[in-house]
């Protein structure tokens, strides 16, 4: 769920492969603030798992005839703030290139658009910036543009993602609402797709999962929560990039469906929880929909 408050209305059936009939009139765009927090975890219950049997249209998602990012996505870090001496700076950047090709993000090749393409299992970590605090310490929904066109982004097949430093507020409903949300926006006469995550430290009793609340896989709490966080946004960006993609009728895309459920954990070696290992490096990852059979909630594909 992401920042546009529109209602969509798709006439018409579609056919795509790893989608069968997908009847999409009426359904309710995506909605809301991204990633909700924990504390308001109950707008995702009641989504079937593969062991229930209730009842879903096509897998549980739609798809309303939008692009989606078949080629590399290209990742890009603007690190906003101070975060000076933080091990999020070598953890972040292993998650995004441990990502690519992973069995967890391959769960995003169920995933097409109207001329059969699919999005690839392949992610770039293409650049890394930092910006010192040039919108102060509280951002709002505009500043966060902002902080991304100041970088001259060019790339359509990028998301921009504006991680936030502890001591920085998004005064749109960090940590109250949400941990995290994505979206797009003309900038530089391009369509740019961007996000924000702000550093989980900030509210980790909303934004980090009790499981590695005190302790986490790298001994650092805040940026194992924003692990999982970015990997949602990520995967929303690249099946639904301009919120008119894939979602199901109540406005849920494919990581909101599975928000703040994790699957199968190991205990690492530090006594922390784990659910994968992205370039030798261990994460608590949310679990994603997989868009084939009835659809359902899963760790890979």
């Amino acid at each position: 769920m992401q920042l546009s408050k529109k209602i969509l209305v798709f006439g018409g059936a579609l056919l795509s492969f790893g989608m069968g009939a997908a009847y999409a009139q009426n359904d309710t765009a995506p909605t809301g603030r991204g990633l909700g927090t924990i504390l308001n975890r109950s707008a995702s219950s009641g989504i079937p798992g593969p062991d229930t049997n209730a009842q879903v249209r096509g897998h549980g998602i739609q798809y309303h005839g939008g692009p989606i990012i078949t080629g590399t996505k290209n990742v890009y870090y603007i690190w906003y703030g101070n975060w000076t001496g933080n091990t999020a700076l070598t953890i972040l950047p292993t998650l995004a290139t441990g990502l690519s090709g992973s069995p967890y993000f391959n769960i995003n090749t169920t995933y097409t658009d109207a001329n059969a393409g699919i999005v690839s299992n392949s992610i770039n970590l293409a650049g890394q910036m930092f910006d010192n605090y040039s919108h102060g310490t509280a951002l709002s929904d505009s500043a966060i543009q902002q902080i991304v066109a100041a970088q001259n982004p060019t790339d359509t097949n990028g998301v921009y993602f504006v991680l936030t430093s502890a001591d920085v507020n998004e005064t749109s409903g960090f940590c109250t609402i949400y941990c995290g949300w994505h979206t797009h926006a003309t900038i530089n006469g391009k369509d740019i797709k961007y996000a924000f995550v702000g550093n989980a430290d900030r509210c980790a009793s909303a934004c980090v999962t009790p499981e590695i609340r005190t302790l986490s896989p790298n001994n650092n709490v805040g940026a194992d929560g924003m692990a999982s966080v970015i990997s949602h946004e990520l995967e929303e960006a690249a099946t639904d990039p301009d919120l008119n993609a894939w979602y199901d009728r109540s406005g849920a895309e494919n990581a909101d469906k599975c928000a703040w459920t994790f699957g199968q954990e190991y205990t690492t070696g530090n006594g922390s929880k784990a659910n994968m290992n992205l370039g030798g490096k261990d994460f608590l990852i949310q679990q994603n929909w997989v868009n084939s059979g009835r659809g359902y909630c899963a760790l890979s594909f």
